[in-house]
């Protein structure tokens, strides 16, 4: 995660319980993940910055697939998740730092240097402003680096009842989070299952929750948490994203978009080479 909000979801936390569930299954599907997205086999002989580094598991993904690493994240519970893998897989590993810090913090970022990778997946829609996090982008990627960036699809009315929704679960005590946290949930899952129904299928949840893993190696249960209290929230049409990042100089090379609904977008993007790395 990164700074900039008073009010906001303990990220930290969520991923501290997340950790318990981490094997190799779901760190083979990372790494897979990160092979999609990038064109990569490996990352021998790369650089690779984690922005908002989170439970810490792309950023052992990319160390295991060779890369030199730099983990960051502004949650103090986010950045103990990381090294408490990189001591369980990486132990007293020079190629592999961890620290602390904000996406906003523009002094932070010009102490890092430049990478070959960027990965910031679905960390900058919760900065709290997420338009001058994206901007802080472009400056730490080498000659031809690559920038792995996904943000909340915007949804009009549904992505103004979410930002209420997060906003009253971070100013609420825990009985009402929880609450809620099983509510939404509850209508979520159900609404799903009806849909399954129509459609002839099984509309039990309990083998789509078995198979979540498969999206990136991540938790069902660990991402609604996430979905439910992550605050701040901040959404993004991929157009105006692309247009954005071609003003500061940068070519999209891939996009993702998983279709109607708060999905994340994935986008890479390359650095031109004329293009300035301090175009914001």
């Amino acid at each position: 995660m990164s700074g900039g909000n008073d009010l906001r979801f303990g990220f930290g936390a969520n991923w501290r319980a997340f950790l318990s569930a981490l094997d190799e299954d779901r760190m083979a599907i990372a790494r897979e993940s990160i092979r999609e997205l990038t064109g990569l086999d490996q990352l021998a002989g790369r650089t690779f910055l984690d922005v908002g580094c989170g439970s810490g598991l792309f950023s052992l993904a990319a160390r295991q697939m060779g890369a030199r690493v730099l983990s960051f994240d502004y949650d103090p519970q986010s950045v103990e998740c990381a090294r408490e893998l990189r001591k369980r897989f990486f132990p007293d590993d020079p190629d592999w730092d961890i620290r602390q810090g904000s996406a906003l913090d523009a002094d932070f970022l010009g102490g890092l240097g430049t990478f070959d990778l960027v990965y910031s997946w679905g960390v900058l829609h919760h900065t709290g402003d997420m338009w001058r996090a994206l901007a802080q982008m472009p400056r730490l990627l080498t000659e031809r680096g690559l920038l792995v960036v996904s943000l909340y699809n915007e949804c009009g009315l549904r992505s103004r009842f979410w930002r209420g929704v997060k906003r009253f679960y971070c100013r609420s005590p825990k009985p009402v989070r929880w609450a809620l946290l099983l509510g939404m949930v509850g209508v979520c899952e159900g609404q799903s299952a009806l849909l399954r129904l129509a459609r002839g299928q099984n509309p039990l949840p309990f083998k789509l929750w078995r198979e979540y893993r498969r999206n990136r190696g991540m938790s069902k249960w660990h991402d609604w948490v996430d979905w439910v209290g992550g605050y701040p929230f901040e959404t993004a049409l991929p157009g105006e994203v692309v247009e954005f990042y071609r003003r500061l100089g940068l070519r999209l090379e891939r996009l993702k978009t998983p279709g109607p609904g708060h999905c994340c977008n994935e986008y890479v993007f390359v650095r031109r080479e004329s293009a300035s790395p301090c175009a914001a």
